[in-house]
């Protein structure tokens, strides 16, 4: 069949699929956010995972045929596609059940226009089952098709690395999956199609939906143990950095380190899995106690940056402090579940004016999801505290000791600054 790709969703994941889909085959990008729409269509991705080149290199202004993206958020638009990938994002609630409204609303969008032979794959990250028993029931009762027989659906979990331009999509391999046996080798096949590094052709949508949940439960669980050590070895008064440097001179010493571990996936996924264990009569505790302590780690930061700030005899009430980093990783943008909020409020809470500086994160966006000011220029006041929070590579060439008052104390998170001018690290 000739293929036209619809992909649903434009995000972090969405949208370097559609790029790289659209340097081969016709693909529609579809989101229901007009402006994120208008800006792709301008060729200014906000999210830095696509370049303006390599963006404008693919764009076409109209709906044709060939090769190449059209980007809309009128539905008419992906009616003659006959592939639909859904990429939109699947977050946990307040207390961290499983939101699949987006999911389900993608579906219903993807029933509308649903016809005999389609085909629909999803990548978001969910707990095993949800593709078969929670989207498919959406696609045939909206579409009015049969499972299997009008319509076939995949599972092809998404493996993007915010901010990563070595690790890009075409780069990392690809788990496929199929509702047929027939259908599976096809999604495979277009996979393969693009994505350099190859593809992994598993057994049921099950399997590939297990294999992505697991990989960021395995990260977190692993980072957990590191945030342990951390206030184990500060107790001791020993550099973490420096214990996991002397450890990694062994070969096979896995390379994780602590920190506070937010954003969409290491800090959302593992709950998916919990959700799903416990619904079966499972209660899964080595997830959740990575969990916890993952979750924890924001105030335990505060509370090391409070000792030390007591120690040299710092007011805290109204002191000023300075966080360096806002979004939940180094070199991106993306603000989703960042941990960084845990400081500032922990901060905020303790009577200290806190101030912000983040080259990377949106400033609106900031304030619209957690009514927080933050700044995109250095500050030029001095401060009783600096805590850097995120590894940007700008914060790499910051003269700290021009932020600092004369009696101060600077805190890192990441490990990054010069010894000469951390006071304590994590």
């Amino acid at each position: 069949m000739d293929k036209k790709i619809a992909i649903i969703g434009l995000g972090y994941v969405g949208l370097p699929l559609a790029r790289l889909f659209a340097t081969k085959y016709s693909v529609v990008g579809f989101d229901i956010n007009k402006t994120r729409v208008k800006e792709l269509n301008e060729g200014d991705d906000v999210t830095k995972e696509v370049d303006r080149e390599e963006l404008l290199s693919v764009l076409r202004s109209k709906n044709v045929e060939v090769s190449g993206l059209f980007c809309t958020s009128e539905i008419d638009d992906i009616k003659k596609c006959n592939i639909f990938i859904v990429t939109v994002p699947t977050p946990v609630d307040k207390n961290n059940r499983a939101v699949l409204t987006p999911l389900i609303n993608a579906s219903e969008t993807v029933g509308r226009v649903l016809k005999k032979g389609d085909v629909v794959v999803y990548e978001s990250t969910v707990y095993p089952g949800v593709t078969e028993e929670v989207c498919v029931p959406v696609l045939g009762e909206i579409s009015g098709l049969e499972f299997n027989k009008d319509f076939f659906v995949g599972y092809s979990p998404e493996r993007i690395n915010p901010g990563d331009k070595k690790n890009t999509i075409e780069n990392i391999l690809k788990v496929t999956s199929g509702s047929t046996p027939k259908v599976a080798k096809f999604v495979d096949e277009l996979y393969s199609s693009v994505v350099i590094a190859g593809t992994h052709l598993v057994s049921s949508i099950k399997v590939a939906e297990a294999s992505k949940v697991i990989e960021n439960s395995q990260r977190d669980i692993n980072i957990a143990f590191m945030n342990e050590l951390a206030k184990i070895f500060g107790f001791m008064n020993i550099n973490t950095q420096e214990v996991l440097e002397a450890a990694g001179t062994k070969w096979n010493f896995l390379p994780f380190k602590p920190g506070l571990v937010g954003g969409h996936c290491i800090g959302v996924d593992p709950y998916y899995l919990v959700q799903r264990a416990e619904e079966l009569g499972y209660h899964p505790g080595v997830i959740l106690a990575g969990r916890r302590m993952n979750d924890g780690m924001g105030e335990y930061v505060v509370s090391q940056v409070i000792k030390l700030m007591i120690s040299r005899d710092i007011k805290i009430k109204n002191a000023g402090v300075l966080v360096l980093g806002i979004t939940f990783k180094e070199n991106c943008p993306d603000v989703r579940n960042t941990k960084v909020v845990d400081v500032v409020r922990s901060l905020q809470e303790y009577g200290a004016n806190v101030t912000v500086y983040d080259p990377w994160a949106n400033v609106d966006e900031v304030k619209k999801e957690y009514a927080l000011e933050s700044m995109q220029e250095l500050p030029k006041e001095k401060y009783d505290a600096i805590v850097l929070t995120v590894g940007h590579n700008e914060y790499k060439e910051l003269d700290i000791v021009s932020l600092k008052k004369e009696n101060s104390v600077v805190y890192d998170v990441k490990g990054i600054l010069s010894k000469k001018v951390v006071d304590k690290s994590l």
